[in-house]
Formats: structure tokens, sequence, C-alpha cells
């Protein structure tokens, strides 16, 4: 289904006030940079040891989030900005804010993991839940013959301590290596770079009247070309065979299908933080509560695919009993439903913005 593109006069989409410039840009970085410093000093004061705290875990995503919006400005608006400097600039952003990430992610997958396990087998071999989601969980599934519940509940506590072994270990790793990344040399040169960035940004000449708008136009542009690239007209089917089949073959690389959704998801969070920029450090920009929809299916879709990819790996373990293979299977097939789930609620989502668009 071919989409249409936001029009650039549509109310939810115009910038209100003078027209945004390189100034706006500059304005916008700065911000970000100082956030940046903040984080890091936040980090720094609360600690970051193996029990560091729940300030500390926030100042880490206070981290990555500025992290990712400098980054993702020097994408979209490079021409406006010395070019080596991007350059260089870029990649350890990223490297910032991709090591940050991974502990919270192996966090999530696990919780994830074992939730589900606990929702398809009703056993009570998992860490225990709470409140309404607590009783949910431990009712029948209607359509789940007895026997195979049976067969499920008897590798399902097998399987959840197998995946808490491995993303535990993945884990703790993560965390060393973070640690290690932010008392690195490395983290010191970039932490300098932002430092400078929070007083001085290195715009090119012609920034200060060039407008803002096409670049980020751009941008979603981009965005929506890729997901006109989508199989929107699938999207939610219920039984993925081919996705089923890869996920459970011993080919480990990432899954193919979900390619193309993960990077509908990136260029989504790319014209997002653009439309921050052209709103000014202000931030007055209109919250589109239709991209903020298609974000959280994308980010489910994320967390589903790798969970799904997680639960496949678990399966390969040699030697492993074949009733914990079999819950590992339920649970692969499971998070690939969810996959399909994710899809479909970005199609909702993205069908309403191009309908309020029109």
């Amino acid at each position: 289904m071919a989409q249409q593109h936001l029009d650039p006069t549509d109310p939810r989409s115009r910038h209100a006030g003078p027209v945004p410039t390189g100034d706006a840009l500059a304005g916008y970085l700065r911000a970000q940079a100082t956030e940046f410093l903040r984080a890091l000093r936040l980090h720094r004061e609360t600690g970051s040891g193996a029990n560091g705290s729940e300030a500390s875990a926030e100042a880490a995503r206070a981290l990555r989030r500025s992290a990712r919006r400098i980054s993702a400005s020097l994408h979209t608006f490079q021409s406006l900005l010395d070019s080596e400097w991007c350059e260089a600039m870029r990649p350890e952003l990223a490297w910032v804010s991709g090591t940050l990430a991974m502990e919270h992610a192996y966090t999530a997958r696990l919780e994830r993991l074992l939730a589900a396990l606990h929702r398809l087998s009703g056993s009570a071999a998992f860490p225990a839940q709470t409140g309404a989601r607590a009783a949910a969980a431990s009712l029948p599934k209607a359509g789940a013959p007895a026997q195979e519940r049976g067969n499920l509940t008897v590798g399902a506590a097998k399987a959840g301590a197998l995946l808490d072994r491995q993303l535990t270990l993945a884990r703790t790793r993560a965390h060393s290596t973070a640690l290690q990344a932010l008392g690195s040399s490395r983290f010191h040169a970039v932490a300098d770079k932002v430092a400078v960035l929070a007083s001085e940004v290195p715009l090119a000449r012609t920034a200060g009247t060039t407008d803002l708008r096409p670049l980020s136009t751009a941008a979603q542009d981009r965005l929506a070309d890729a997901v006109t690239a989508l199989p929107l007209v699938v999207a939610g089917h219920p039984y993925n065979a081919a996705a089923l089949v890869h996920g459970l073959s011993p080919d480990t690389v990432p899954h193919p299908q979900d390619a193309p959704w993960h990077q509908v998801r990136l260029l989504l969070r790319l014209h997002r933080y653009a439309r921050e920029a052209v709103s000014g450090p202000k931030g007055n920009a209109v919250v589109d509560l239709r991209l903020l929809a298609a974000g959280q299916a994308l980010n489910r879709h994320r967390d589903a695919s790798e969970a799904s990819a997680a639960a496949a790996q678990a399966a390969r373990t040699p030697r492993i009993a074949p009733a914990t293979a079999y819950a590992l299977g339920v649970l692969h097939a499971d998070q690939r439903h969810e996959v399909e789930a994710a899809r479909f609620a970005f199609q909702q989502a993205w069908q309403k913005e191009t309908v309020g668009a029109s």
C-alpha cells in the first residue's frame, strides 16, 4: 500500500515563528550536550558499581538519550556543520549509546522471556507477578490442549533456568563492559568534545542563513519511503511459518525479515529528533501522538525479535532435555507472534498518520 508523505503545510508539521536556521540547530545541540554532561555528573555521583542505584541507571539512560540526539542531528544536518568533525563524532556517540544500552537490553529481555514462559505454561516456577497480570497469567489459555500444556510445564522451569543463566551472564558482562568504557580514555575524549559542544558548535559559514526545514523534510521522506517498502499488507499475519523455520534453524544470523523494520525504527527516530531540532531549544514542537504510537510499536517489534532470537539460541544449547527444547521452541514461536502483532500495531498507527495528513 503506497504511503503519502506528510504535507509540509499541515498545521501539525508547520514550525511556528521565525524560520529555523543553523542558530536553532546550535541551540539544540548545546542543550543536548548540557544534558549529556549533567547525566554524566549524576552517574558519577550516584555510583556505578555492581549495586548501582536506580538514579545511576536513570543517569545512564539520560546519557544514551542525549548521545542519540546529538548523533542523529549530526547525521540529518551534517551539511550545516563541520563535515570532518561530524564524521569523527558520530561513531563515537554511537559507541557510547550502544555500550550503555546493552545491560538494560539483557535485563529487559530476560524479564520478557520469563514472563512469557509463565504465561504460556502457567508454571509457578518463575519470578512472582503481582496484581491483575498475575491473575491473568495463571489462567489456562483457551484452545490449549491439556497434554500440550503439561508437556510445556515440564520443560518450562528448566528453560527458564537456562535463559536466566545465559542472559544474566550476558548482562553481567555488559555491565562490566559499560564500566570499563566509562573509565576509558576513549570515553573521556568523547566527553571532552561534548563539553566543548556545550559552548561552541562548529557550524558551517552558511548555516546562519540556511533553513533547517528542507533537511528535516528529507529525513521525513526517507522514513516514508522505507515504510512504503515494508509489506504492510501482510503485517500481523497470525502465523508466519518462514519466520519460525528460520529462527529455529542452525543459522544464527539476524532474522532477514526483521532488518527492514529495524531500519524503519531508526529512520523514525531520526525524523523525531529532526522535528525537535527544528522546534528550537525551547522544545515547542507539536507532539504527534501517531508518531509516538508508531515508535512504540517498533520498539515492541525490536524487543520481541531479539527475545525470539535469544530463545532460539538457547534451544541450540548442546545436550538439553527434549522437554526443555520443546518449551524453548514454543517460546520462540510466541515471540514471533509478538513480532507480527507489533507490525500490525505499527501498520494501524502509520495508516492513521497518513490519513490524517491527506
